[in-house]
């Protein structure tokens, strides 16, 4: 299995959430992340959801979600389609390593948008590898918390 992703727009009605995230209780499925949020078209949401599925479970959920009365588009995005995630790190530093994590975080195109005496806090955006390879090496110094936003995507190109 590999990671997927789907993306599902839909009225912004009352409950419309619960609805999609029954299709996968009902079938066992898994998720792994959901992001949602308003479009730029008045009452409208845009989500994301990802996970672990093979062909024949994308399939099934598309066909299914396609039968909600407030879902209008359903899709499984593809390798060339854009896909980003957001994390906020807390990470433990003193005098000695404050400069490394620093200059960690610059390495990875993140931004140090917190700090007191005993840590900071790191937001980075990119793709899994680029937040999962930064918390391995960010690990050394102690990572505190994490709050990730999960795997929004989106297609290039004209179009959904």
């Amino acid at each position: 299995m590999e990671k997927r992703n789907i993306l599902i727009i839909m009225k912004d009605n009352s409950g419309v959430l619960s609805k999609v995230s029954g299709l996968f209780q009902k079938r066992g499925i898994n998720i792994d992340t959901i992001t949602a949020g308003r479009t730029s078209e008045d009452n409208r949401v845009r989500m994301t959801i990802s996970g672990s599925w093979n062909e024949y479970t994308v399939n099934q959920v598309i066909s299914q979600a396609r039968k909600l009365y407030d879902v209008t588009v359903v899709k499984e995005f593809t390798d060339s389609s854009v896909e980003r995630e957001l994390a906020l790190i807390k990470i433990g530093v003193d005098n000695e390593n404050r400069s490394q994590v620093v200059e960690l975080t610059r390495l990875y195109r993140g931004s140090i948008i917190d700090t007191s005496k005993n840590n900071v806090i790191v937001e980075l955006t990119g793709g899994r590898e680029k937040i999962e390879g930064y918390l391995e090496v960010a690990e050394e110094f102690g990572v505190l918390e994490v709050a990730r936003t999960g795997v929004t995507s989106m297609h290039r190109g004209l179009g959904l």
